[in-house]
C-alpha cells in the first residue's frame, strides 16, 4: 500500500497508531512503542475480556473511517492469553507473543482472530452484538503445536470471514505435523 498511496499512508498509518492507543488505554491496556515489527502494534491487558473489547472498538472505528485518495486500510488484530516475560522496562517477550503473531499473520485485514484460549476465558463476556466464528484448527508458522482460531464478528463488518492464511490453506511441501520423517542410513 506505500508504494501506491505514498502521499497517504504516513498519515493513515499515523492515525491508526492513535486509534489503536487510544482503545488500549480504554480498556486499561498498555502499550510497548519499541514493540513489534514493521508497522505493528502491541498491546498487553490484565483480562482478556478487556482485549477484546480493545480489540472490537478499534475495529469498528478504523471500519467505519473514511482513508483520503480512496485508501481501504484494514488492521489484523490477534488475541492470545498466556504468560509474557518482561525483556526490560515495558516491552514483553515469549512463546505467547510470537503465538499471537504468527496468529496475526493467517488473518486478513480487518479480521479479529482469538486463540482457543482467549475465546474460552470471554467466551460469556461478549460485548453486545459480538459473535465468536470457529474457523478450525491451523498450524501457524514455526509453531509446534496448532492452534484452534475463532474470529470476532460483528454486524458491522459483514459476515465474509476468508479462508485463513495458515499453513493448511495453502498447498505445501510440509508434512502433517503428527509426521516424522527420517532415514535409518541402513541404505
Amino acid at each position: 500500500m506505500w508504494s501506491e498511496y505514498p502521499q497517504a499512508m504516513g498519515g493513515a498509518v499515523a492515525d491508526t497508531y492513535e486509534i489503536l492507543g487510544r482503545s488500549i488505554a480504554r480498556y486499561g491496556g498498555v502499550r510497548p512503542v519499541e514493540q513489534g515489527e514493521g508497522d505493528s502494534v502491541v498491546g498487553a491487558f490484565s483480562r482478556a475480556s478487556d482485549a477484546v473489547a480493545a480489540a472490537l472498538e478499534a475495529q469498528l472505528e478504523l471500519h467505519a473511517r473514511v482513508w483520503p485518495e480512496g485508501l481501504e486500510l484494514r488492521v489484523r488484530i490477534a488475541l492470545h492469553t498466556g504468560d509474557a516475560q518482561l525483556r526490560d522496562e515495558g516491552n514483553y517477550f515469549g512463546l505467547a507473543l510470537s503465538r499471537c503473531a504468527r496468529l496475526r499473520a493467517v488473518a486478513h485485514g480487518g479480521q479479529t482472530l482469538l486463540s482457543r484460549t482467549t475465546r474460552d476465558l470471554v467466551v460469556e463476556r461478549l460485548p453486545e452484538g459480538v459473535e465468536l466464528v470457529d474457523c478450525g484448527v491451523h498450524r501457524l508458522r514455526d509453531l509446534g503445536r496448532p492452534e484452534h482460531v475463532f474470529a470476532l464478528a460483528h454486524p458491522a463488518f459483514g459476515g465474509d470471514l476468508g479462508v485463513l492464511r495458515s499453513l493448511d490453506a495453502f498447498p505445501n511441501n510440509l508434512g502433517a505435523p503428527w509426521m516424522i520423517v527420517g532415514d535409518s542410513g541402513a541404505g
